[in-house]
């Protein structure tokens, strides 16, 4: 297999390393301060209590929402935006029983003091902050792979990546520490010219268990411009371990 499939790639968007914001008829777009899912993909959102969004849920069983995922790249490049995804469904709030172990799965990826109190053994019934929940009816994800909508159970099926907490960390290092390995990554017949010095200039433009995908800038405009090429490994890794050792063999075999 090449790259992930589309439920994959939605469910490690969700996974809450990206830039979320909540659409609901009627009322204005909240920006969601931290997000994370459950084992099964539903997103957990956390929101001031005093949002109008949380506020239209006063009364009601549910409200019918979008979540906005917009994934950006943590390299500085022109075009930052590596993909976009929406979550269709039903927003409820957590009741006070669920609220502790929703804001311990949510400081994993995010460790923010709003989540200290929600994490009490006893939340405090008038704190500023909580957990909403969506119950996840249709998702529509676009990125450099394509669009594709996904059913609810296609999507709870799919699995984050495994580098999705940590590839920003991973991409930042490639890109400050192993420029020229990288570029070293590419084929000759990248290059323009049909030689080595010729080749692009090459950044990291994100990562994932099946490969990487390359931002290469050609010496030129004449000679292309910009372009994004995908580096596929030769089997799938799933830890840090197996990334080194894919690392090592493409650096030792890389164009001089």
């Amino acid at each position: 297999m090449g790259g992930p499939t589309a439920a994959e790639r939605a469910r490690t968007l969700a996974y809450g390393m990206g830039d979320a914001v909540l659409a609901a008829p009627g009322v204005p777009h909240a920006p969601v301060t931290a997000y994370a899912t459950d084992l099964d993909g539903r997103p957990l959102l956390l929101l001031p209590k005093g949002s109008a969004l949380v506020r239209a849920l006063d009364g009601e069983d549910d409200l019918p929402a979008t979540l906005r995922l917009c994934d950006v790249a943590p390299v500085p490049l022109a075009d930052r935006v590596r993909g976009r995804a929406w979550l269709h469904g039903w927003l409820t709030e957590l009741p006070p029983a669920g609220l502790r172990s929703a804001a311990l799965r949510l400081a994993r990826p995010h460790p923010r003091p709003e989540l200290l109190d929600l994490a009490a053994e006893e939340p405090p019934r008038d704190g500023g902050w909580t957990v909403l929940t969506l119950d996840v009816a249709q998702v529509e994800i676009e990125d450099a792979w394509g669009g594709a909508t996904l059913e609810p159970e296609e999507y709870a099926a799919g699995a984050p990546d495994p580098f999705v907490a940590i590839g920003a960390g991973i991409l930042t290092h490639l890109d400050s520490c192993h420029r020229d390995e990288m570029k070293g990554l590419l084929p000759v017949s990248a290059s323009p010219t049909g030689d080595p010095g010729g080749l692009p200039e090459v950044r990291p433009l994100a990562l994932d268990r099946y490969g990487m995908w390359l931002r290469c800038r050609a010496p030129s405009p004449d000679d292309g411009g910009t372009f994004d090429l995908r580096l596929t490994f030769g089997e799938p890794v799933s830890d840090l371990h197996g990334l080194r050792r894919v690392y090592r063999h493409l650096f030792a075999h890389a164009t001089p």
